[in-house]
């Protein structure tokens, strides 16, 4: 009797654990283009894909960059069986040194390219984590702890080795196609949909979708046009030819290179991360150019201006980049030239549309004739717009649906989109945020009230993590209101103040040209001390206090600013 109790209880037990739901969060990405991270969860094992870092914002100043923050993950890192890598942008994989030993460094799992672009970056890193990789190529299969398994396909993207995964859980097959687009053949028609197809065929239970390119209508540009009108573009320029565009888009930056090959032209590569990547693509043969094609920038000089194509870095306007160093004329061998052809080959990431536009304008001041993509079709996202979008929808045939990487309203776009071809119901496509938990159940899928720590992490300089949100307030209050230091002398014994306070500001006012301010605001100053009682002793903190608030209200009143005041208390 009791033997037949103990049976029925385990019966009951496995029933129940069998019925646990498939847990899935993102860390980054949705909210944000960049800092890609998501995991999925079931029982005691966790899959991790990407791990990307997010460039600063306006509103991060002083940042370096942006990761996520992991320490959901880092309090289950035995749990952690993999970490998929789905191509090597930097938004996908620049956080791997500042957050891999953190998650335990279980094994990697990605293309060779990615591999050698990881390992590249990771030699500035000379205490980080070795990375342990497991090399995928599209086609194969791969177990991945107990619950999990995956099935790598090839994607075309912008940077050569993209992989999507079919990722085979106990609730059902979960198809992640990392970001991509269509290739198209020379008469116009997509390739490779028969793949969609198959995979469609596998019985799909959740689709999780890019949707960086929702908004965009109609079918992305074909790289063959790009490449046909930069060849025009090419063989039109009477001096230098100049490129901007992606260090990462190595498929087109080779293209380039044998256009230049075919009209007689050296190329020179300014930007060493571009550099490094064209060097890995042609270690691994990916890129094959005749031997004399690439000279040093530092031999550019040697050549006449029409045979010269110089390709570089920072076509996002990017300070530090070498456009922006070019147009600043603080590049060691380049200078613009009247007549130079400058080609800016990609589209501007969102929030560097000022800095693109300061640019061009100095560019074009230098003489420079400038091409940029809404002038001309020299430049094909790698992100799906719409009509491709769809097409994957109604050949995969997900039953639910789950927008990734991109803003809300992108991602409610694509939700729309999934609606209108796969005829969803609102319950079966879920709209979540970084840090929401969704549950996945085999006939089921919900958005939970779980709220997992998902708030942005900062690396500044050799500080990670250091820079936390007051620091950031501070750092904006400083850059936009800025601030006033009020220096005051006090007797220890009387509180009595000794001299008149002395004054600084630092992007607040001039002080030479508001005098009558400055004589106002000491007069306010001497006002608020002589009215603390004396019979008490010195409290340099109260008085930093009032001076604080009072000085504070009475220049907001005056001015309608807020600078940061910074009250320093000298006791004799």
């Amino acid at each position: 009797m009791i033997a037949k109790k103990i049976e029925v209880l385990k019966t009951k037990e496995t029933k129940i654990r069998k019925e646990e739901p498939l847990r899935f969060a993102a860390l980054g990405g949705l909210e944000e283009i960049g800092r890609n991270m998501l995991f999925f969860e079931y029982r005691n094992e966790i899959i991790v894909i990407d791990i990307g870092l997010q460039f600063p914002e306006e509103d991060t100043p002083g940042v370096d960059f942006i990761i996520p923050n992991t320490s959901y993950l880092e309090s289950r890192k035995p749990n952690i069986k993999a970490i998929i890598i789905t191509h090597a942008h930097y938004d996908h994989i620049g956080g791997i040194p500042y957050i891999l030993h953190k998650l335990g460094n279980p094994p990697l799992y990605t293309t060779q390219l990615t591999k050698e672009i990881i390992l590249r970056r990771q030699r500035e890193f000379p205490n980080a984590a070795k990375p342990v990789f497991e090399i995928v190529k599209g086609g194969d299969v791969r177990q991945l702890g107990k619950f999990f398994s995956a099935t790598f396909f090839d994607v075309v993207h912008n940077i050569p080795e993209g992989i999507g995964i079919v990722l085979r859980t106990p609730i059902g097959n979960i198809v992640h196609p990392g970001e991509f687009k269509f290739d198209y053949d020379y008469e116009g028609k997509p390739k490779n949909l028969e793949m969609w197809k198959k995979i469609g065929d596998l019985g799909i239970h959740s689709l999780l979708l890019d949707s960086t390119g929702s908004e965009m209508p109609g079918y992305a540009l074909s790289e063959r046009v790009v490449e046909a009108e930069l060849e025009k573009i090419f063989r039109a320029a009477k001096g230098r030819i100049i490129v901007g565009t992606f260090a990462s888009l190595l498929d087109r930056l080779g293209e380039m290179i044998k256009i230049a090959e075919k009209i007689g032209r050296k190329v020179a590569i300014s930007g060493l991360s571009m550099k490094t990547n064209i060097q890995i693509a042609q270690n691994l043969g990916y890129l094959k150019f005749q031997k004399g094609t690439l000279i040093p920038i530092e031999d550019i000089h040697k050549y006449h201006d029409e045979k010269l194509l110089l390709l570089c870095t920072g076509a996002q306007g990017e300070p530090k980049a070498s456009l922006m160093r070019i147009a600043n004329g603080e590049h060691k061998y380049i200078r613009i030239k009247k007549g130079d052809t400058l080609v800016l080959s990609s589209s501007i990431v969102p929030g560097n549309e000022r800095s693109v536009q300061n640019l061009k304008d100095n560019l074009s001041r230098q003489g420079a004739i400038i091409y940029h993509y809404k002038m001309l079709d020299i430049h094909s996202s790698g992100h799906a717009p719409q009509e491709e979008l769809k097409t994957v929808m109604r050949l995969v045939k997900p039953r639910f649906f789950l927008p990734i990487h991109g803003y809300y309203f992108m991602r409610w776009r694509n939700v729309k989109l999934a609606e209108e071809v796969l005829k969803l119901k609102p319950e079966e496509s879920i709209l979540t945020d970084n840090g929401l938990v969704v549950e996945l159940e085999k006939n089921s899928v919900r958005l939970t009230r779980e709220q997992l720590p998902a708030y942005y992490v900062m690396v500044d300089g050799l500080g990670v993590g250091d820079v936390e949100e007051m620091v950031l307030r501070d750092r904006r209050v400083l850059a936009q209101e800025g601030m006033l230091v009020v220096i005051a002398s006090l007797k220890r014994e009387t509180g009595k103040l000794l001299k008149n306070p002395d004054i600084i500001s630092r992007g607040f006012i001039y002080l030479r040209g508001n005098q009558e301010l400055l004589e106002e605001i000491r007069k306010k100053i001497r006002l608020l001390i002589n009215q603390i009682p004396k019979y008490q002793p010195l409290d340099p903190d109260y008085v930093k206090s009032l001076i604080r608030d009072q000085i504070g209200q009475f220049l907001y009143n005056k001015t309608k600013r807020r600078p940061m005041i910074l009250p320093v208390i000298i006791e004799i």
